[in-house]
């Protein structure tokens, strides 16, 4: 029925507020008067009305206060009305100084006559508007069981989120209170909605059965949104988001903005502080290089390094259509930086040496490289000859073309690597630290190292979500496997960063906080996704896949930290020994690479550049035990 109802013609509402208006002037009078009708002068009474009418009809048209849609009547409109009321009311003040024409009496009004029309109009205007939008609340839902709902935050946003959820035509709400943790507010009203204590949300979820709760501010610390998830979660409360501010429309957002919280803003931490200056110092007018720039970490590096004003920044992919879709992402701003999007793979010397001689990047940032585990054991060459001979690569036309800053990106993998991919990131981290440790040259080579980013290309966040959404089961590969994690602007600034901050040779390594234990995230996701973990959603254990680990290390055994100006950021020193002839070493392992019959003995090569990797759960397992006996043998010898 609710849908068969027209909005009603803004004409209508206007002869409305005209004739509700005429009525509060004849009422004034009444009182005015004492309800005395003998004293009152009908032919005087008509003549204000019309000048009344033709007053207020002018007025009103201008302000327009009959434009809005009566049904969803909000702080906006009453002010609409109250100005035009006021307005009105002056010129009614300022005609009052003629009183007579003709004859007649035109405005004779006493002023306590004037400011009771004026107090009964506002009353008037503003209720008739009020009882019908609850009145059509009140007709739409009477059927429906009222949704109750939480506000965290007694702001701005949190009395714009409680008008959003009344105003939502396809669902009741009832808003039972605000949450906010200023103890000012604690006690007090808004809207009608009281405003509690967090301390207290534990009682009133005890007391009450409540079905959401809306995160409604944009101040809330990290740790504390994830305990108030998990204060939720254990009552199967669910928990909503309102969009950034950005993404408002003239200040006002739609229900179906509101988001169910993810897990990624459950694992953030609080924001890195950068020394803009430095970075601003370094960067601004430079060119500058990203490989691996549609990436996941590359594409966000590109992005963050906007804001510093570089001259030109190249970015480099062997990757068609994700180069092309960052491309399209970033032509629409207008930063005033020159962006090349340059096709090319980074083992490939003549595309590279094209690009170096082309634009001469003074800064590198390597982001290019393969980093899924299994697949690297699978093509344990593929990792060696962009890992390594990419970063070898490019690290050597840095120097030739005498780049002043050279940051590879490297992953915690490559400490005691367990796989082809974190024993090739390894290989690729000496072959820089020995370059750094050359005087012929003066570019300064840096190496950050960082765990898994939260929802980076294969992502288990992304894994785990679609098979949420197809109904599971949600595959975990062991049940104590624990995995630190980190977003992707953390780990991008903590890379601009450690960059600026390096003067060659250190590997730093960044605080990725308390290890997460795998099934415990994907338990937190289902019960995220309104479902029951084990009942709705099964979670399936499908073993370690060939190179995981169960948990993931920043720093060997052989190593120790120093601390850096950034609490986030340490120098880990490393007690790796220099290779001897490295530049024929490597050139050696490339040539197995490229030898599809020698992939055993090359892995078993990368074993003795690397002696700290032992293969877990891998078809490589048989050189260790080689290995082993060689060993035996030797100390029995």
């Amino acid at each position: 029925m609710m849908k068969r109802i027209n909005i009603v013609p803004r004409w209508i509402i206007f002869m409305i507020d005209i004739m509700l208006c005429n009525f509060c002037m004849v009422a004034a009078y009444l009182i005015g008067y004492n309800l005395n009708t003998d004293l009152i002068s009908i032919r005087e009474l008509y003549s204000n009305l019309l000048v009344l009418v033709v007053v207020n009809s002018l007025v009103f048209l201008n302000f327009r206060s009959y434009a809005g849609i009566v049904r969803y009547t909000g702080v906006q409109d009453a002010v609409r009305v109250s100005l035009a009321l006021l307005v009105s009311v002056i010129v009614l003040a300022l005609l009052s100084v003629v009183t007579v024409v003709n004859g007649t009496t035109f405005i004779a009004l006493p002023v306590a006559t004037l400011i009771i029309y004026s107090l009964f109009s506002f009353l008037g205007l503003i209720s008739y508007r009020v009882v019908v939008k609850y009145g059509f609340t009140y007709i739409r839902n009477f059927k429906l069981e009222p949704k109750s709902v939480v506000i965290y935050g007694a702001g701005e946003a949190g009395l714009a989120t409680k008008r959003v959820l009344e105003h939502d035509p396809a669902s009741r709400v009832k808003v039972v209170a605000y949450i906010d943790d200023n103890p000012r507010k604690t006690g007090k009203v808004i809207d009608g909605v009281n405003i509690i204590d967090y301390k207290d949300l534990d009682g009133l979820f005890r007391s009450q059965q409540i079905d959401e709760l809306v995160i409604s501010t944009f101040s809330i610390p990290p740790s504390r949104k994830a305990e108030l998830v998990d204060i939720c979660l254990e009552y199967s409360i669910a928990v909503l988001t309102v969009p950034p501010l950005e993404k408002w429309i003239n200040g006002q957002f739609t229900k179906k903005q509101l988001q169910s919280i993810r897990i990624e803003q459950l694992l953030e931490r609080d924001p890195i502080q950068l020394n803009h200056t430095e970075l601003n110092t370094q960067l601004k007018g430079k060119r500058i290089l990203v490989t691996g720039g549609a990436g996941s970490i590359g594409s966000e590096i590109v992005r963050q390094l906007l804001r510093f004003q570089p001259g030109t920044i190249v970015v480099c992919d062997q990757a068609e259509t994700p180069l092309h879709d960052l491309e399209l992402e970033l032509s629409g701003i207008n930063s005033g930086v020159k962006l090349i999007f340059f096709l090319g793979d980074v083992r490939n010397p003549n595309r590279m040496q094209e690009l170096f001689e082309e634009f001469r990047p003074q800064i590198v940032y390597h982001a290019a490289a393969y980093k899924h585990v299994p697949m690297m054991e699978q093509s344990p060459a593929e990792a060696v000859l962009t890992n390594v001979g990419g970063t070898k690569l490019i690290a050597d036309l840095s120097v030739r073309y005498h780049a002043q800053r050279f940051v590879m990106v490297s992953t915690d993998k490559a400490v005691n690597p367990t796989n082809v991919m974190g024993a090739s990131k390894r290989l690729a981290e000496i072959y820089v630290q020995q370059l750094a440790g050359l005087s012929t040259h003066q570019t300064k080579f840096i190496t950050t190292r960082f765990g898994n980013v939260l929802g980076s290309n294969g992502s288990v966040i992304l894994r785990f979500r679609d098979q949420i959404a197809k109904g599971g089961p949600v595959t975990v590969t062991h049940p104590n496997i624990i995995r630190y994690f980190m977003t992707i602007p953390e780990a991008t600034q903590l890379v601009l960063e450690a960059g600026s901050m390096g003067n060659g040779g250190e590997i730093y390594v960044f605080d990725m906080g308390k290890p997460v234990p795998i099934v415990d995230l994907a338990r937190k996701m289902i019960r995220l996704s309104g479902l029951v973990p084990g009942i709705d959603i099964e979670i399936k254990y499908t073993g370690l896949r060939p190179g995981e680990k169960l948990y993931e290390e920043l720093l060997n055994d052989a190593e120790n930290t120093l601390p850096t100006h950034h609490q986030k950021i340490l120098i880990a020193k490393t007690g790796t020994e220099a290779i001897p002839a490295l530049e024929q070493v490597y050139q050696e392992l490339f040539v197995l690479a490229a030898d599809a019959s020698r992939h055993l003995e090359m892995v078993g090569k990368m074993k003795v550049l690397v002696p700290e990797f032992i293969s877990n759960n891998s078809v490589f397992e048989q050189l260790d035990q080689q290995r082993s006996k060689l060993v035996s043998i030797n100390k029995i010898g």
